[in-house]
């Protein structure tokens, strides 16, 4: 089975260990996912434009795209009017829906609320596990 190319959306200040369980995850062979991730901190440059034009490559690049919702998920940064959005989750789900990427979400609990701009059909779960990432990945597919 061809793995999923797989863009992760996420809090990088507050959810990046989740990002990074994501990697063991995926260093398990029976895990069957790839993902790209470049978040602004992973991208080397501050200049908001190289920052929108590789994250869209990314997510250009990509057939789904995972929301990790973290209690953050909706806050404002401080360059929001830079960005067009609140936040670069809200920027990328924009870009994520307008690439037709399947979306599946993952809140790491039931209090968490899905980016403002996730306004398209997306599959969701409660409690970041393995299972549950796998679970809605493939329910996205469908």
């Amino acid at each position: 089975m061809r793995k999923k190319q797989v863009f992760v959306s996420f809090d990088y200040d507050n959810d990046k260990r989740y990002k990074f369980l994501l990697q063991a995850w995926d260093a398990n062979p029976d895990f069957d996912f790839v993902f790209e991730d470049k978040t602004p901190g992973e991208i080397n440059t501050n200049n908001i434009d190289r920052i929108k034009a590789g994250l869209t490559t990314q997510i250009n690049d990509s057939t789904h795209t995972l929301f990790i919702v973290g209690k953050h998920a909706n806050q404002l940064h401080k360059d929001r009017h830079l960005i067009g959005f609140d936040n670069w989750i809200n920027f990328e789900a924009y870009q994520s829906i307008q690439n037709n990427n399947y979306l599946a979400v993952v809140k790491l609990d039931d209090s968490c609320v899905v980016p403002k701009k996730l306004t398209a059909k997306y599959w969701w779960l409660s409690g970041f596990t393995e299972r549950n990432v796998i679970k809605v990945l493939n329910k996205s597919s469908k």
